[in-house]
């Protein structure tokens, strides 16, 4: 039984890489030897949303700071488009890089902007530089969404007038004492009387013991209430391998479909679909405010009234992406979590010839966080407590039966495999299983030991989660293997 069983864990161990392409096998043993060769820990970075409520004057001053960022950002940003728009159409190595406009260029411009025009030492130097810094990160990801045959990628667009830009403070200019912090400016010149920029911080949240890398103060334009977001570093535990080890694969019906390696244990959590009580009723309160003439007072009813559905679905949908990741960093035993390596912005857009289903579909990818967000708030919080999220790719998990790794081409609506080995099984289960399965298949590349070492792993959790209840399952299948197919896999 063993000995046959130990054919079975061959052939799954070579279907689960060979399903892999080079590029995303490159990838995956890479976050792999995080556990096998783990590299110097980082101080891990948190952010906090803390409100706050400036006077009138204090206003005052925010605006014309953020005007002066907006300016700066203007200009800049219209001398890159430039740039893009004359070098375009060449081929790299054709375009002129040496009028490439880039930050360490423009940020020797400043000293010579600030004695042409005075307006803009009304700012903390930081404030300005640190503006041009997050033009420089928007158009390095722009170049790279093109290099990686993007065409749909376009250049970072301007800041409008009416729109508060937000003003970036980092490592200095801003002073925390308590629950006050206080920010510099030289409003309106540095001779005169100023008004001092301090603001009580609400919340629960305490920086005094805390290392603060970053504050940036910015407004939410539909409500327009302010609102600071202090980045802070925070010790971590050192992470340690276990040798338990916990696969998730993510959806959009059910969020978390989970195998732990230790007991061969299963949990399915359903999502928290508020986007299907709350469309219907945005819809309803969008259509009768196109019906109204645009900017009347009725207008501006139905517009603040949609403008707090929306604000109220996305805090219920991530209210609840907070809950569910903490409980499962919380209540897993395993220090290793292994997760789908998805990209979500492929799989949220639609294709010409895509049916009703599949429009379906991306709509409820769109702006949703089910799978990109979600991802997130677990890295971080399984961080905090000194476990591992690692990223693998997800390729073929949900066509393949995860017992005998056949694979079939499935609907998306049917959600339960029934494969001729005799596996029953609900789909997302399976998934995450064939997920955990790879990841074992890779952690025995990455190790380079011994082949029956390298599947030891592999076939312990097999036994494990295809033991008792899926002992008939073994023996229909195990009478339908063939010689030939034993052959096929020895070679």
């Amino acid at each position: 039984m063993f000995a046959k069983d130990h054919r079975l864990t061959k052939r799954a161990y070579k279907t689960l890489i060979a399903d892999l392409p080079k590029d995303e096998l490159e990838k995956a043993l890479q976050q792999v030897q995080q556990i096998t060769k783990p590299t110097k820990k980082k101080p891990l970075q948190l952010t906090a949303k803390v409100k706050i409520h400036p006077t009138i004057e204090q206003k005052e001053i925010l605006w014309a700071l953020a005007e002066n960022c907006r300016l700066i950002h203007y200009f800049a940003n219209k001398e890159r488009k430039e740039w893009w728009d004359k070098n375009k159409h060449l081929p790299k190595k054709k375009q002129d890089k040496e009028s490439k406009p880039t930050y360490n260029k423009q940020s020797a411009e400043l000293p010579k902007l600030k004695e042409i025009y005075p307006r803009y030492q009304q700012n903390y130097s930081k404030t300005l530089q640190d503006t041009l810094k997050q033009l420089e990160a928007d158009y390095r990801s722009f170049y790279t969404l093109r290099d990686n045959g993007d065409e749909d990628a376009r250049p970072p667009g301007f800041k409008g007038k009416k729109y508060f830009t937000t003003i970036h403070y980092n490592q200095s200019g801003f002073k925390i004492q308590g629950n006050k912090i206080t920010f510099t400016h030289f409003y309106p010149t540095k001779e005169t009387k100023k008004v001092n920029l301090t603001f009580e911080m609400q919340g629960k949240f305490t920086f005094a013991n805390k290392k603060v890398k970053q504050v940036t103060i910015y407004q939410v334009h539909k409500t327009k209430e302010f609102f600071l977001s202090i980045i802070y570093e925070q010790t971590t535990p050192e992470y340690y391998n276990n040798d338990i080890y916990q696969a998730i694969d993510l959806g959009i019906n059910n969020l978390v479909a989970a195998v732990n390696s230790h007991e061969g244990k299963t949990i399915i959590i359903k999502n928290k679909r508020v986007d299907k009580y709350w469309q219907p009723k945005i819809e309803e309160v969008q259509k009768k405010r196109d019906h109204c003439i645009k900017y009347s007072n009725r207008w501006h009813w139905y517009n603040n009234k949609l403008s707090k559905m929306i604000a109220k679905q996305a805090n219920q949908r991530k209210d609840f992406q907070h809950k569910i990741s903490k409980q499962i960093v919380e209540n897993t035993k395993a220090n290793t979590i292994i997760i789908g390596d998805l990209n979500v912005k492929a799989m949220s857009k639609s294709k010409k010839n895509d049916k009703k289903n599949k429009k379906s579909l991306h709509r409820s990818m769109q702006n949703s966080g089910s799978i990109g967000r979600f991802a997130r708030f677990l890295t971080y919080k399984a961080e905090k407590v000194g476990k591992k999220v690692i990223r693998i790719s997800e390729r073929r998990t949900t066509k393949r039966c995860s017992y005998c790794m056949n694979k079939e081409n499935k609907l998306l609506s049917e959600r339960t495999i029934s494969c001729d080995c005799g596996l029953v099984i609900n789909r997302d289960t399976s998934s995450a299983a064939t997920l955990l399965q790879r990841f074992f298949a890779l952690l025995a590349v990455s190790q380079k030991k011994r082949l029956v070492v390298r599947q030891r792993l592999l076939k312990e959790f097999r036994e494990k989660f295809f033991s008792d209840t899926q002992s008939t399952i073994k023996r229909k299948f195990l009478q339908q293997w063939s010689w030939a197919d034993s052959q096929r896999i020895k070679s």
